[in-house]
């Protein structure tokens, strides 16, 4: 659907030296890989910063993004499957099928023999039972609700095989599955003693285990003997630290003191490329909104998100927030998408916000709203840049409230919010779509509520045909245009960066990487 990008700076510097910068097709088109290092090599510390600091080490607190949790999720608890971000298609790890015969009403999950979490139990049918059931509970204030709640019922058939009934009909389901943490599977007996319990001694079946958590300061891990796929993990130990501001991690790979490093934008990774870092990108459409809770006053009217949306020059909030560098998504898919329609996203109208202003406020509705902001560094300069050109109309008030993640998380999920960062990223459209915008999806966090809409996404989920798809959601980027459930501000950039001695580096779903399969040389 979708290039992958990989960069490496090996390439760069060969066309710069060649004076062939054109003929490689410059950064934005190259797909070259550095050259292989040999085969994978045992030892090792690897050094890894991620940009949101946990809540708890309990698989239902982290999110299996780019932006979060990825890292540390993927080592504790492995993976059941994973999908290759160009093609879509499932590769099984600890899972060995995933498989429907009724049009994604059900399916039946299949297991390895003989897997066992470290404290010696069993990670069998029952064990994923007990933790899909856990994450549809809303109180554990877990993202991936938005995921088990389209779970209605699973059954054990025997050690290694589950079957899972839906909602209603998810055929694509396993897309939905990887992107958060019904993939990471934990001990019950471990978690069933208590979340300070767990989070001294987190149980799962991954790759490495736990050695400290230090609070806002680090989380040290080790090897796992008994992982279940030798010789992997190659690395000894991995040491993840939480900076969510984007300068901090450009000084870490300056100094080479990060291995490993999530990242958001391209800015950073231009930079970071300059010092020697390579990165992978997972290829994405849609991208991050600033989402208008529909649910309250003042975007329950249609009038101030549109209002709201006409006002704000993305290009200029690209400038202050990316240096330029990101991409403004004028279509919700890009070109290069199958889904691709050329109907444009809204752009700025000065005199039309002006007027939708001027008239909400006439009729006692002036537009006065609250945006809430992650702690990171684009976060905050978003929510600057969007306060400063909202300053300039009369008849709007924004004012920025920064949290905490775990804050901002808890806020999003109980709808506590007028304004918030929000995301419908695209690989397979069906997840990150109905997920978003379907009225009865759980992860619809700006309320939107639209029959048509809704419709078109079921019929894009259902649809056997890549035309019915394409039709389907053509209905959908309409529908969103005339919505206006937020600002559409920027593609995702769902990245890794690493050093030049880091190797194997694998990334699926939104940037998610692989710890066990990297290895590192001097």
């Amino acid at each position: 659907m979708f290039r992958r990008r990989r960069i490496t700076v090996a390439l760069a510097a060969a066309c710069t030296a060649t004076l062939l910068l054109s003929a490689c097709g410059g950064s934005d088109a190259s797909d070259a890989s550095a050259a292989p290092a040999g085969d994978p090599v045992s030892g090792g510390a690897m050094q890894v910063l991620q940009t949101g600091e946990p809540r708890s080490l309990d698989p239902a607190s982290l999110s299996n993004t780019w932006a979060h949790q990825p890292v540390l999720g993927n080592a504790l608890y492995g993976t059941l499957m994973v999908n290759d971000v160009d093609t879509f298609e499932i590769e099984y790890k600890m899972a060995t099928g995933f498989t429907t015969n009724d049009g994604g009403r059900t399916f039946d999950l299949t297991l390895r023999p003989g897997l066992t979490f470290t404290d010696g139990t069993p990670l069998d049918a029952a064990a994923v039972k007990f933790n899909w059931d856990r994450l549809r509970d809303p109180s554990l204030g877990s993202t991936t609700v938005r995921q088990a709640s389209q779970i209605t019922a699973s059954d054990v058939i025997d050690p290694t095989t589950l079957k899972v009934t839906m909602v209603t009909p998810s055929p694509h389901f396993a897309q939905s599955l990887v992107a958060g943490a019904l993939n990471w599977i934990a001990s019950p007996t471990a978690l069933q003693k208590g979340k300070p319990a767990f989070d001294e001694n987190p149980v799962g079946a991954g790759p490495f285990t736990l050695v400290k958590w230090s609070r806002q300061d680090s989380i040290e891990l080790q090897r796992n003997p008994g992982f279940w796929d030798a010789p992997r993990p190659y690395l000894d130990t991995i040491t993840i630290r939480t900076v969510p501001d984007s300068n901090q991690r450009i000084n870490a790979a300056s100094t080479a003191s990060a291995d490993l490093l999530s990242e958001t934008n391209w800015s950073s990774l231009n930079r970071m490329e300059g010092v020697g870092y390579s990165h992978e990108v997972a290829p994405t459409g849609g991208g991050l909104f600033a989402a208008m809770n529909a649910r309250r006053a003042p975007f329950d009217d249609e009038r101030a998100r549109r209002a709201v949306v006409k006002a704000i020059d993305l290009d200029a909030v690209n400038t202050v927030v990316y240096n330029g560098e990101n991409e403004v998504p004028a279509t919700l898919f890009p070109e290069s998408s199958p889904y691709y329609s050329d109907i444009p996203l809204p752009t700025a109208d000065t005199e039309e916000a002006q007027k939708l202003f001027d008239e909400l406020a006439a009729e006692g509705k002036p537009v006065s709203f609250t945006f809430i902001s992650y702690p990171t560094t684009e976060s905050k300069t978003l929510a600057e840049s969007l306060q400063a050109q909202l300053s300039a109309f009369d008849n709007v008030e924004m004012k920025v409230e920064v949290v905490d993640y775990g804050a901002a998380t808890a806020r999003a999920g109980a709808r506590d919010f007028d304004m918030i960062v929000s995301s419908a990223i695209v690989q397979d459209p069906d997840f990150g779509l109905w997920t978003a915008f379907h009225q009865d999806s759980t992860g619809n966090f700006s309320g939107v509520e639209d029959a048509e809409l809704s419709a078109a996404l079921d019929t894009g989920r259902l649809a056997e045909s890549e035309t019915e798809r394409k039709a389907a959601y053509e209905t959908v980027q309409n529908r969103l245009v005339e919505l206006n459930p937020g600002l559409w501000y920027t593609r995702a950039v769902p990245a890794v960066a690493f050093g030049e001695g880091v190797h194997g580096v694998s990334i699926y779903t939104l940037g998610s990487p692989l710890p066990e399969e990297i290895w590192m040389t001097d």
